[in-house]
Parts: C-alpha cells; sequence; structure tokens
C-alpha cells in the first residue's frame, strides 16, 4: 500500500511539473517556427494518449486516485491546446485539416469539450464511483477526443 501511495506521489508530481512545462511554453507558440510548433503540439498530443492509456490501465484495477490525477492533467491541458495551432502553421509533418483555421470557435468547443469529459472522468474517480468512472470511459474517446480528431484531423493511415 506505502508503495502504492509513494507511486501515485510521484506520478502527480510528474504531472504538476509537465503541466506547469506546459503552461510556462504555452504563450511562445507566436515565437515558434511552424515545425516548432508542430513539434509542440504533437508533443502535448502524445502527453495526452500517455495519460489516456495510463487511465485505462488504472481502471482495471480499480486505481481510482491514480484515474483522477491523469484525468485533471487532460482537463488542465485542454484549454491550451487552441494556442497551439496558430495560423500558419502547417508542416508536411502535420495532422491537422484546414477545417481548424476555417472553424476556429468550433475548434475552440472541441478544446473545451475535452476538458469538461476529462472533469467528469476526474470528479467520477475522486468520487470512487467505479460505475460512472466506466460509464464516461465507455464513450471518452467519441465524445473527449473525437469532438477534435473527427474533424480537425487528418485520419491515419488504414491498417491493412
Amino acid at each position: 500500500m506505502e508503495q502504492s501511495a509513494f507511486r501515485i506521489g510521484v506520478v502527480t508530481v510528474g504531472l504538476v511539473a509537465l503541466v506547469a512545462a506546459g503552461c510556462a511554453t504555452g504563450g511562445k507558440t507566436a515565437s515558434m517556427s511552424p515545425a516548432e510548433t508542430v513539434s509542440e503540439r504533437q508533443r502535448l498530443m502524445k502527453l495526452h494518449g500517455g495519460l489516456w492509456k495510463d487511465i485505462q490501465d488504472k481502471a482495471k484495477v480499480n486505481n481510482f486516485e491514480g484515474i483522477a490525477v491523469s484525468a485533471e492533467a487532460l482537463a488542465l491541458n485542454a484549454p491550451r491546446i487552441p494556442a497551439m495551432f496558430p495560423e500558419g502553421s502547417m508542416t508536411d509533418k502535420s495532422k491537422a485539416k484546414p477545417e481548424i483555421w476555417q472553424k476556429f470557435p468550433e475548434f475552440e468547443k472541441a478544446a473545451m469539450t475535452l476538458k469538461s469529459e476529462s472533469e467528469k472522468l476526474r470528479d467520477a474517480a475522486k468520487a470512487n464511483d467505479a460505475s460512472r468512472v466506466q460509464t464516461v470511459m465507455k464513450d471518452f474517446g467519441r465524445n473527449a477526443c473525437g469532438s477534435c480528431h473527427t474533424p480537425f484531423r487528418v485520419p491515419p493511415p488504414q491498417q491493412r
């Protein structure tokens, strides 16, 4: 039990550091080159993917405290997403669709959907409500991630 609490503490400190570092660099995208901007936002999206995998792993063992920490990190980072997509920040490595800039208010709304869905998950986990955690998680990919990825990201190539 002590080792588990220690691990959660280490993960919490690490996530807080990542969020703080992200907030510190959030306003700098305007002065970055398009390649640097794409690299920075891909780093954030990989972090989000890692947090989601972490949440899924923790759900398998009912680690609600860990789920709450990871969901909180997603919620804190979500509002940063629109600022990481300044106009003209396209490169051949970007998977962003032009629709982001054509429908920017909808793109901003999608980031806020990620925030609110992450907060729902965090709150369910904080309440140790296994049923509610599973309900939110069941639709999280479609509601939280898909609200942005479906209309605004080039889909990955189909695997055969």
